[in-house]
């Protein structure tokens, strides 16, 4: 019985261990977690024809690549310049591209097929930018390249993944804007491009930022930039510098209108209306309305004391004129919430710039205010040498004056039912916290401007969100002063205001107009001020009378 029962254990025990064998096994062959995500496109390893081929006879194409690969919208993106007839087929085998041609090809001419952004690995979508495949029918290969970059002037940056096309003159106002270009290529991480392989000629060069990837500027919300001269190809070219710009709309149109959660009538428009203005067709409402336009004078906020309305008409205006009117519907049954709240313009920690009165501006426009309900205290002691006004032209801006003072510490209590709006809300009880801010924390900023000619410049003085903090016109040399800035990092920034507008104006590819130049003031390569806390700083712009690519 012995023998039996340790042959019985020791057969479990080999069970026991083959199976911790397999197991070790299956688990040593699984895929190794982690590791360095693959950021590399798909590799070309050979062509047939190779590329660069000269006396090209063939009818197939095939492109081996070192992995698997995705083909994505490939009408769209592949392009055959000079453009066949009849669009190439384009078939995937395993790791292979496939091109038949379905036209007979023109004799003594380079052929340049772009892949755009085609091509791309199966696991991590890289992309193979810029991929291309040249071949000539003919004992010669155009050589000739063209290249530059793009800039954007708002936001002062390279642009990269940037179509540039290039059109031959003789189709620019055939094609430019209804069909896809067959020469084109994308900027690259630095916001430059090359276009390579070109005929000698005569060439249009556009640049665009798209938002529907269809090479074809067909979307006014788009950026393009353009260059009004025609380009005489006959020798390598480049620093080509193309400016982005988004023109501004030729019609009107709203792009959204609707009556908000809390009643508010809100519009959305493309474009800015020059001094806008807004009448309701029923003659109650039009006397009750409450209007804000934004800075922009892109969105309009309108307020109306009585919803008691199925519909309304409201029509905008330009300098007087009408533009166009609109209805909107309200349900029956619609309710609204509301809740007044406040805004300061005190810091972050609750602190009030010395020198200045505290400005408050309500979430919805007030009727009636009870300055009794009001507290303010100062180092927990009440004090009622305070007044509140009102600013006569907002109906949600108002400014408490007092003469606020060091080291002391502010609270100041709404308590319910001191404002009441123009719905009949009052406001819950409120409390706010404040400081005078010590004057030591702020600093003196001079620049020391020289204009290069006559002209007329707009110089913004800009905190590090771009933020315009202040806006000057001038037309002769001389020193603006900003007195008790909060010490920060600073930028200042130029309009060349061409026309003499006041703004900048941008461009209109119809008309060949380019959009006013800006330029970044820098000193070295730093663009930032620093203001130091109590301190004088004396910067001196020069500024330019041509921009500089960067």
């Amino acid at each position: 019985m012995t023998l039996n029962k340790n042959r019985a254990f020791s057969f479990q025990n080999l069970l026991i261990y083959l199976g911790v064998l397999i197991i070790w096994s299956c688990a040593s062959i699984q895929r190794p977690m982690g590791g360095p995500r693959d950021k590399t496109p798909p590799k070309l390893l050979k062509a047939v024809p190779i590329n660069q081929t000269k006396n090209f006879t063939a009818k197939i194409i095939q492109l081996d690549f070192d992995e698997y690969f995705k083909l994505a919208n490939p009408f769209q993106e592949i392009t055959v310049s000079p453009t066949p007839e009849k669009n190439p087929e384009y078939l995937v085998r395993n790791k292979s591209l496939i091109i038949k041609f379905k036209d007979t090809l023109s004799k003594n001419t380079t052929y340049v097929i772009n892949f755009g952004k085609a091509i791309a690995d199966v696991n991590e979508g890289n992309l193979l930018k810029n991929f291309t495949y040249v071949f000539s029918t003919g004992a010669h290969i155009d050589s000739l390249n063209l290249s530059g970059f793009v800039t954007d002037p708002q936001s002062e940056e390279i642009q990269k993944d940037v179509t540039v096309m290039l059109f031959p003159v003789k189709k620019d106002s055939l094609l430019f804007g209804k069909k896809k270009p067959s020469i084109y290529t994308t900027t690259d991480t630095s916001g430059h491009f090359m276009l390579s392989n070109l005929h000698d000629g005569d060439y249009k060069i556009y640049a665009l930022k798209e938002k529907s990837p269809n090479k074809i500027y067909d979307n006014e919300d788009e950026k393009i930039a353009f260059l009004k001269n025609t380009i005489h190809l006959k020798k390598d070219t480049s620093e080509i510098h193309l400016i982005l710009f988004e023109q501004t709309p030729a019609k009107l149109r709203i792009l959204e209108k609707k009556i908000e959660n809390d009643g508010k009538l809100f519009f959305r428009f493309n474009k800015p209306i020059i001094n806008p203005g807004v009448k309701f067709l029923d003659a109650e409402n039009d006397l009750q309305k409450i209007v804000e336009f934004s800075k922009t004078a892109d969105t309009a906020s309108i307020y109306l004391k009585s919803m008691a309305f199925d519909s309304v008409k409201v029509s905008f205006l330009s300098n007087g004129q009408p533009l166009d009117t609109l209805t909107l519907h309200k349900g029956k049954k619609d309710t609204y919430k509301r809740r007044l709240a406040f805004q300061y313009n005190t810091s972050g920690d609750d602190k009030l710039k010395p020198g200045t009165d505290l400005l408050m501006t309500t979430n919805y426009p007030i009727d009636n205010i009870d300055q009794s309900r009001i507290t303010l205290t100062e180092d927990s002691v009440n004090i009622s040498e305070f007044n509140i006004q009102r600013d006569v032209n907002n109906l949600k801006k108002f400014t408490l004056k007092y003469r606020w003072k060091p080291d002391k510490q502010y609270i100041l209590i709404f308590n319910e039912g001191s404002f009441t709006s123009i719905y009949g809300d009052k406001n819950t009880r409120l409390s706010k916290n404040i400081a005078l801010d010590r004057l030591d924390n702020y600093g003196n900023l001079s620049l020391k401007v020289t204009l290069p000619d006559t002209g007329q410049y707009i110089v913004e003085l800009l905190n590090s969100q771009d933020m315009v903090l202040r806006s000057d016109i001038i037309n002769t040399s001389k020193i603006l002063t900003y007195r008790n800035y909060p010490t920060a990092l600073y930028r200042v920034k130029v309009i060349y205001d061409t026309n003499r507008n006041g703004k900048w104006d941008t461009g209109n590819i119809k008309l060949k107009k380019y959009p006013e130049n800006i330029w970044l003031y820098t000193k070295g390569k730093i663009a930032d001020i620093k203001l130091r806390p109590n301190w004088d700083v004396e910067e001196p712009i020069v500024i330019p009378k041509e921009i500089k690519a960067p």
